[in-house]
């Protein structure tokens, strides 16, 4: 399973259930990957989506505690047992953990790759995603060369898992 995420300097994601910024090629980067795919996320991260709506030409995935929660154009589960089963269905290189924090900290440890779009600036955050850098258990494969969109400079950052 991959996960995709974008960080500043601090491993931060997101502010107040926004983006901490919209990069168009970061954007773009992330349509590439996920269209035709799976991807699974909380029920804040649909709920920053334009009208709260899931995401065209994937299968949506959403995990949340609340049981009454529903939404037309995704499947919503309700535990990380009942997401494995769902999941059992595809293949793991067609599913893609999408946000926000807390459903990322519950499945990084499921998860092989991680690409994570690396931005190189400090902003004010009040979500973060786990610092892979810091981990023994993941390294660094592939690095882009360095963009820019405006004054902002940042990364695409592919990292694996390291096999046992």
């Amino acid at each position: 399973m991959n996960l995709i995420v974008a960080v500043d300097n601090n491993w931060a994601i997101g502010n107040k259930n926004k983006l901490l910024i919209s990069i168009p090629a970061d954007m773009k980067n992330f349509r590439t990957l996920t269209t035709g795919n799976v991807i699974v996320m909380g029920r804040k991260t649909l709920e920053s989506f334009p009208q709260g709506q899931p995401l065209g030409n994937r299968v949506n995935i959403v995990l949340t505690q609340n049981k009454d929660y529903q939404v037309n154009g995704a499947t919503v589960i309700h535990s990380l047992e009942e997401l494995q089963k769902e999941l059992a269905g595809y293949n793991d290189q067609e599913i893609y953990v999408i946000g926000g924090e807390s459903i990322y900290r519950q499945l990084l440890p499921l998860c092989d790759r991680a690409i994570v779009t690396k931005i190189d600036e400090s902003y004010e955050a009040d979500t973060y995603f786990p610092n892979l850098d810091g981990m023994d258990d993941w390294e660094i494969t592939d690095v882009s060369d360095e963009q820019t969109y405006f004054d902002v400079c940042y990364h695409f950052v592919t990292y694996q898992r390291k096999k046992a």
